[in-house]
């Protein structure tokens, strides 16, 4: 192997210390025998995008949930695996870095060499490029030693991301082939499984053995839907994130003179900046959403910033801290647009100096007025999925200049009488994505590596690996797998009755929900953070000890037990069954009859394409 990827780390007395932590398994895991049992046929969140997306999908659309019991569960038409022949499974790291990705491929390992030590685990090196040129090595205890619950995507890497083009698509079937490989898991986010969505519906259609399976793992946390809780990476970014937010924030108060612009990793949405809100408590967030929804400018936004340093100022407190995601510039309508405009020229082929010159008058007036820095950074040749490039973009620095200048010349004609205001800007990115993972993320990464062999060995293609019940302890979580094409939708124009569905069907990123329990709390405390400080430091990642089995807010505040409730509402109907049956009284037929109308009519507006709030944006 001509690369430095897999080669054993030099680990400090802490590495080795968590290296030597095993996590632990839910009871559905332990054991040999595989048990899992089937609900119904899925459907997607969008009644009127099914039409669609089963065209789409015609092989793997409509698939079955499974859930994965623990041998003393009475069920009696699980499906009991009992006798696991050598498999051969390939494992890649599709997407950006996010701590806990190598327990994953230590749980998967662990869990085919437990059933059948004559399995093999290959890892695809260089990721989706590895894929493409069969660069494998193949995993073992001891490469896998100095990489379990460590961060980084070193033991194998990671390159351009996507499955996509016909070429690509049938370089990764090729590959399957010629390997004999019996399942491909894929490690990464939204963009990365509706890749592995696609490719799991044309090994499907092309007969290939291999069953392809996706794992959530992404530091943005936007990979959530009624199966997924939350992401491997996102806990372990958030921690990191927040103590060192709560550390600027005590140097601001200590020296009471400056003012923190502190952006954050996310992509286009803001789970992982209002995760840190709430576990650091800075004095603002500017929420992309928020933005979004209400259809601010760059100039609304300014002024928000200015009234509260205004304000703060009357209460003598020139310092403040204020967090801004990755994802506000699309955020901000006219950057977005002025964005789309400049990646429209870049398709079209013209040279980035040309393209400030082909704008139209009113992108021209908006590019002009900005920065000097900002347009370089704008100009940007966008993403592979068509994005800018977020992390480039220096938004909290475009912000902290206009603030600047604004307070200057409220100064200049007496409205502001205070101190200077001084800013500092960070971006805190890169110093999370590759930490040491925290507990949490170590057991949930190996624990989901674990599930992807239990997908296998029920044969199933085309499904994530799934664990619920997650703000309990381990020994609580419920396992399973559904499947990739329930999680999607179909992007439309507009809200409302008359939108057509356009584009290609996809796992799209869930954004931060305004009417949620997590965004409430932080509107609770957002009036006490601005004018309190009422900053606080949740410390450094622990593996034992005070905090080490802590959540996030966003597990722990929200009530996500989806796959509980979907068992549970069986267990009603089955109930249903069993007393409404042929010989049974008038009286409880009518009330059956009664109630299940009543329930019927609810949910058939509920799930009418015109209800308010299932409409994908």
């Amino acid at each position: 192997m001509d690369s430095d990827f897999g080669v054993p780390r030099e680990l400090s007395e802490l590495q080795k210390k968590r290296a030597q932590y095993h996590p632990e398994l839910p009871p559905c895991l332990q054991g040999i025998t595989v048990r899992v049992e089937f609900g119904d046929s899925t459907t997607c969140a969008d009644p009127s995008s099914t039409n669609v997306i089963g065209r789409a999908f015609p092989h793997t659309f409509g698939q079955p949930l499974a859930h994965f019991l623990r041998a003393t569960a009475k069920v009696p038409d699980a499906q009991i695996i009992t006798e696991h022949p050598p498999m051969r499974v390939g494992v890649l790291f599709c997407g950006r870095q996010s701590p806990g990705g190598h327990n994953v491929v230590w749980g998967l390992y662990k869990a085919i060499k437990i059933r059948n030590p004559d399995s093999v685990l290959l890892g695809f090196v260089g990721g989706t490029e590895g894929l493409f040129t069969q660069k494998t090595r193949e995993i073992t205890d001891e490469v896998l030693a100095t990489y379990k619950n460590q961060g980084g995507y070193d033991l194998l890497g990671r390159t351009v991301d996507q499955i996509r083009t016909t070429e690509q698509v049938n370089a990764a079937m090729t590959a399957c082939n010629d390997l004999k490989l019996d399942g491909l898991v894929i490690i990464g986010g939204v963009t990365s499984n509706s890749d592995a969505a696609q490719l799991a519906e044309t090994f499907a259609e092309a007969k290939c053995p291999t069953k392809v399976v996706g794992v959530p793992v992404t530091l943005n946390g936007d990979l959530k839907n009624q199966f997924v809780e939350t992401n491997v990476g996102f806990d372990t970014v958030c921690r990191v994130n927040s103590q060192l937010i709560s550390n600027v924030c005590i140097d601001a108060q200590s020296a009471e003179k400056y003012y923190y612009f502190i952006r954050l990793m996310g992509r286009k949405v803001s789970h992982v900046a209002l995760e840190c809100a709430l576990q650091s408590h800075p004095n603002m967030l500017i929420l992309g959403e928020e933005v979004a929804l209400s259809k601010l400018t760059i100039f609304d936004i300014t002024k928000q910033i200015c009234d509260a340093v205004q304000a703060r100022a009357e209460k003598e407190k020139y310092h403040g801290v204020i967090l801004i995601p990755e994802g506000l510039v699309e955020s901000i309508p006219e950057l977005y647009a002025l964005l789309q405009e400049i990646h429209g020229l870049h398709n079209q082929g013209i040279l980035t100096d040309k393209i400030s010159s082909r704008l139209s008058p009113w992108a021209s007036a908006l590019f002009e007025f900005l920065p000097p820095f900002i347009r370089k950074q704008l100009l940007l040749h966008p993403e592979s999925d068509d994005s800018a490039q977020l992390s480039q973009i220096e938004t909290e620095k475009l912000l902290a200049q206009l603030v600047e200048k604004e307070m200057n010349r409220r100064m200049e004609e007496g409205i502001y009488k205070g101190k200077k205001f001084n800013a500092i800007c960070h971006f805190f990115g890169y110093q999370a994505r590759g930490s040491v993972p925290s507990k949490f993320d170590c057991d949930y990464a190996y624990v989901l590596g674990h599930i992807c062999y239990h997908i296998l060995a029920a044969g199933l293609n085309g499904y994530m690996a799934t664990a619920t019940n997650l703000k309990h302890p381990v020994n609580k979580w419920r396992c399973g797998a559904a499947p990739l094409t329930a999680m999607m939708t179909v992007k439309r124009y507009s809200r409302g009755p008359g939108a057509v569905p356009v584009g290609k069907p996809a796992i799209h990123p869930s954004t931060v929900d305004l009417k949620g329990k997590v965004y409430e709390l932080l509107r609770q405390k957002a009036p006490s953070f601005l004018m309190d400080d009422l900053y606080r430091n949740p410390g450094p990642l622990q593996f034992e000890g005070p905090g080490a089995d802590a959540k996030t807010y966003t597990l722990a505040v929200e009530d996500q037990d989806y796959m509980g409730r979907m068992k549970k509402l069986q267990e009603y109907l089955d109930k249903v069954k069993s007393i409404v049956k042929p010989g049974c009284s008038q009286e409880v037929v009518k009330a059956a009859l009664s109630s299940m109308a009543s329930v019927t009519e609810v949910l058939s507006v509920m799930t009418t394409p015109s209800f308010g709030g299932h409409q994908p944006l």
